[in-house]
């Protein structure tokens, strides 16, 4: 005798329950995309480094010759490496290191000890017209 479904108040049909299930999976997929696509580069020359694990802002934007400084406000180490660099700052908590960007460009970086949580780049502009202390 072949099972047959029914549909009733108290329980939906399975082509329902799949559709609802389907549509959840696609929103939930929209939102990490979201909450993972880059930020837009903030006009500071200061990186945070605050207790969750993360670059805060992670993209920055400084006119050439700035010097960018990151501060570890965590409880733990963290590193500043930029990418093609094989030197690695290391910043115990409440210790700060900095950088200078002498030449326009896109600098990816990230801390060494956490590299899947914590990414970040420094657009430098090659026009030289932002003011890093307005953010």
């Amino acid at each position: 005798m072949p099972f047959l479904l029914h549909a009733s108040a108290e329980r939906p049909p399975r082509s329902a329950l799949a559709v609802l299930f389907t549509g959840v999976i696609v929103l939930l997929i929209a939102a990490c995309a979201q909450a993972n696509a880059p930020a837009t580069p903030v006009m500071t020359n200061q990186v945070d480094l605050p207790r969750s694990y993360r670059f805060a802002p992670e993209n920055i934007t400084v006119p050439t010759g700035t010097t960018v400084t990151w501060t570890n406000n965590d409880n733990f180490t963290h590193s500043v490496r930029f990418d093609g660099s094989d030197e690695v700052r290391v910043m115990k908590p409440g210790e700060t290191v900095s950088h200078d960007f002498p030449a326009p460009g896109l600098y990816h970086y990230i801390c060494t000890f956490h590299p899947q949580d914590m990414q970040g780049t420094v657009l430098v502009d090659p026009a030289g017209q932002i003011d890093p202390g307005s953010s």
